[in-house]
């Protein structure tokens, strides 16, 4: 989940890591936790595979001598043209890793990016999994309701609305998505020009 959220920040500018800290927060959202300690050894893991590069930014070295400080300047992750290429791939897969409660949070912040056949087919497979899920809660509920005391009750209640209301919610997705894809002109591809 984190390697496919910071290929897709830094696919779209390279960032500081506070930067990219930060952005990850504002992309995963409060309900998406991630470990500040995961973060730089996954960006030394995605360096050492190619997939982004370091500079050192703010550094004022004089050709040849050592930094003034003994501070190091800020550090700017970029991506590669591996690491697009490997974003790119990450993007099409629309199978059930994409899915699940952990990733398909960060999948739906990179739609802007996915292509629309496979943005559905993500929000297929999530309506599936949670409408399993919706039908496990309602068959549990029905045979352990009166055995359940108010409060667990109104709990097991609570999450099959919150359920329902995903799945409405996907549903209206899918719809929108598919509408676009129906009304909107595929872009011609020019002809090459023989010289």
């Amino acid at each position: 989940m984190l390697e496919l959220a910071v290929l897709g920040l830094l696919h779209e500018s390279p960032l500081h890591g506070y930067e990219l800290r930060q952005r990850l927060k504002a992309t995963l959202g409060t309900f998406r936790a991630f470990s500040y300690g995961s973060l730089y050894p996954t960006l030394r893991r995605m360096r050492d595979a190619g997939w982004i590069a370091e500079d050192e930014g703010d550094a004022e070295v004089v050709a040849g001598a050592p930094a003034l400080t003994g501070r190091r300047g800020k550090v700017v992750y970029k991506l590669t043209a591996e690491g697009k290429e490997h974003l790119a791939e990450l993007l099409t897969d629309a199978g059930p890793s994409a899915w699940e409660d952990e990733t398909f949070g960060v999948h739906f912040a990179l739609f802007s990016q996915t292509d629309p056949e496979v943005r559905v087919r993500i929000l297929e497979g999530r309506r599936s999994r949670l409408e399993e899920r919706r039908e496990g809660v309602r068959a549990t509920l029905a045979r352990t309701r009166a055995r359940l005391d108010s409060y667990t009750l109104q709990l097991q209640e609570h999450g099959l609305e919150s359920v329902e209301r995903e799945v409405r919610w996907l549903t209206e997705l899918i719809e929108t998505e598919r509408l676009k894809t129906t009304t909107t002109p595929r872009k011609a591809v020019p002809h090459s020009v023989r010289p």
